[in-house]
């Protein structure tokens, strides 16, 4: 399996192409930044899916601003972190690292609160109103990729929405989708979270 099968992003499939009126699709974006804002932490239980119609399980650590943890199941010898700063994928089958900017992943937009998203998102039609769909690119940056994100109206979940999942799309069009259960906001989550050890000779962990 390839790092960028591995971090690919989502494609919100069978979205009917009427657009949103403006004064919805701005209360909708309002209401995803402010559960962005509202939730520090989150854990969850994740299934990811490639573009290939493989599917992996396994357990998402997330602490804004920039921290993340795909924790895969067992025998699945591969990791993902995001440590504030820094994306990496370790494969410690082959012992192989590769890092780049979380900014410059399809993630920077779920994991910085502070993000504008007016500028870089636009609401998806759903046909369900207590479904949101919001798609986030850079169009001066498509080598960042394309994020949809989809969240559900739940009055229990920060700011009214709880992150259902999402669908990354990379600059190569490498496809993947995250889908999310057992979701819990606000709780303690250690830095600690975010370390990793480096399966390259002479390298430490980090």
């Amino acid at each position: 399996m390839t790092f960028h099968k591995m971090i690919a992003p989502f494609a919100a499939a069978g979205l009917a192409l009427a657009t949103p009126a403006i004064g919805q699709s701005a209360s909708a974006l309002s209401s995803v930044q402010a559960h962005l804002k509202a939730s520090d932490t989150m854990t969850a239980d994740f299934v990811q899916t490639d573009r290939n119609g493989q599917r992996l399980s396994g357990k998402l650590t997330l602490k804004r601003p920039g921290k993340i943890r795909f924790q895969y199941q067992k025998g699945v010898p591969m990791l993902i972190v995001g440590d504030g700063s820094r994306l990496t994928v370790i494969d410690y089958e082959v012992r192989q690292v590769q890092s780049w900017p979380v900014k410059n992943s399809p993630l920077g937009a779920l994991l910085d609160p502070d993000r504008d998203l007016a500028k870089y998102a636009r609401i998806l039609p759903t046909g369900n109103k207590d479904v949101l769909s919001v798609e986030v690119k850079d169009p001066e940056r498509p080598e960042y990729g394309t994020i949809t994100m989809v969240f559900v109206r739940d009055a229990s979940a920060p700011a009214g929405l709880r992150l259902r999942g999402w669908v990354a799309l990379d600059s190569q069009n490498n496809r993947t989708r995250i889908d999310l259960s057992n979701q819990r906001f606000n709780v303690a989550v250690a830095d600690s979270a975010f370390r990793w050890t480096d399966p390259r000779p002479n390298r430490r962990g980090r």
